[in-house]
């Protein structure tokens, strides 16, 4: 304490950093704030009707991905199918890829025919200008029109083909119950339970809970147990691939193994998994697919 001390250049370089780093290391850990409070500060900053802008254009935007995302799982559907009908039409070293398809059949011979023809599209660019949102919204409801249509061809088409194939004697084509169906039950709907869209694949056929559900064609029982969204269900193989079942009974009357006949019954109506309400969920399978029950109900 008695020796006065100096420092060295060095040293003294180092002090002097320290008493300036230290303050701004202090300002930016307590007074700077975080990304996200900055985010926020800027929209703070912004005009209400700006703001509301924003949030509008990117509701929107999700809404049309959510719109393109629901084309895309239809045209995937649609793939698989015309692949189907391309084996069924004896079409097996062609692979049908989804592009404008116009299947042709001819119910006098005993061969389907299955004809492709290639959208072709071109000309000079006039008057090029950027698509507006109604012009977007205009485009998706056209082409979702379109697929609707297509789907509902293609089913005709496979129905018909199986009708007149070696699978005729095998195609389930008993009504499973004595209640009528509703009509728009087969294919997208908006789900009773979530309220978006989503692919049903049965028909439903409201009815009081103990009706007879009966088998809709030969076969033997696959499966009879309790499934979460199936509730009660049974399942009969028929051959070459064909399946149908019976969901959501009240009681099973079969168990797995057992051979069935036409119109015997295998189950009871009821309200079990997935469902609100007494009624037959009833789906028809070929080799894993779903196909329109209402192309094979007898009238």
């Amino acid at each position: 304490m008695a020796k006065a001390k100096s420092l060295s250049v060095f040293q003294a370089g180092l002090l002097i950093a320290a008493l300036v780093l230290v303050p701004v290391l202090l300002t930016l850990l307590f007074i700077t704030p975080n990304s996200e409070i900055k985010e926020r500060g800027m929209r703070a900053l912004l005009p209400q009707q700006l703001k509301n802008t924003i949030i509008d254009s990117q509701v929107h935007l999700d809404a049309y991905a959510k719109e393109l995302g629901e084309l895309q799982a239809r045209m995937m559907r649609l793939d698989a199918q015309s692949q189907r009908l391309a084996k069924l039409a004896g079409e097996k070293d062609k692979q049908v890829t989804n592009v404008n398809v116009k299947p042709k059949f001819d119910t006098k011979d005993t061969k389907p025919l299955m004809n492709l023809e290639l959208d072709g599209r071109g000309g000079p660019l006039i008057n090029a200008r950027p698509m507006t949102e109604p012009d977007l919204q205009a485009a998706i409801a056209e082409l979702t029109q379109a697929v609707d249509a297509r789907d509902d061809s293609l089913s005709s088409i496979e129905a018909k083909i199986l009708q007149q194939s070696v699978l005729k004697d095998m195609l389930p084509n008993g009504t499973p119950v004595s209640a009528a169906y509703n009509s728009s039950s087969y294919g997208w709907r908006i789900d009773p339970f979530t309220g978006g869209k989503a692919f049903h694949e049965g028909l439903d056929f409201p009815a009081n809970t103990g009706t007879p559900i009966r088998a809709a064609a030969d076969g033997i029982v696959s499966e009879a147990d309790h499934t979460s969204d199936y509730g009660n269900i049974v399942k009969i193989e028929h051959g070459a691939g064909l399946e149908t079942r019976y969901a959501h009974a009240s009681k099973l009357l079969v168990s797995v193994g057992e051979r069935v006949v036409k119109g015997q019954e295998v189950a009871e109506v009821g309200s079990t998994g997935r469902s609100t309400g007494p009624h037959l969920h009833y789906e028809i399978r070929l080799n894993g697919e779903s196909l329109d029950p209402r192309k094979y109900l007898q009238n």
